[in-house]
C-alpha cells in the first residue's frame, strides 16, 4: 500500500511525464502515448512508469524508442518537479496492456 507521499509523487510524474511524452512524439513517430499509471517505490528513488500507446504500427520499437530517450525524459521531468523533489527518481518504462486485454474479453464474450 501507497504512502500519501508516494501517492502524491506518482500523480505529480504522471501529469508531467504525460505532458512531456506528447511533445517528444515527434521524435518517436508521432505514437498517440499515455501514461497510464506511476508505482513509485517507497525510498522514492524508482518510478515504474506504464504506457498505453496508440496509433503506432509497432508498440515495441515505440517503447524501445521511449527507453532510448529516457535519459533526456529524465532531465526534462527534472526541469519540471525541481521545487517538489529533491531527487528525480529512476524511471522504468512499461507497455500496460490492459486495453488489449478488455477488448479480447469482450471478443470472446461475443463468440
Amino acid at each position: 500500500m501507497e504512502s500519501k507521499r508516494q501517492e502524491k509523487i506518482s500523480k505529480l510524474i504522471q501529469k508531467d511525464l504525460g505532458s512531456i511524452l506528447q511533445q517528444k512524439s515527434v521524435e518517436l513517430g508521432n505514437p498517440m502515448i499515455t501514461v497510464t499509471k506511476v508505482q513509485v517505490t517507497s525510498d522514492l528513488s524508482l518510478a515504474r512508469v506504464f504506457v498505453s500507446l496508440f496509433a503506432t504500427s509497432d508498440k515495441h520499437k515505440t517503447l524501445d524508442l521511449i527507453r532510448e530517450h529516457q535519459k533526456e525524459i529524465r532531465f526534462e521531468l527534472g526541469k519540471r518537479v525541481k521545487n517538489q523533489l529533491r531527487k528525480v527518481p529512476e524511471l522504468q518504462f512499461f507497455e500496460d496492456d490492459s486495453l488489449d486485454q478488455i477488448d479480447r474479453i469482450d471478443e470472446l464474450l461475443k463468440e
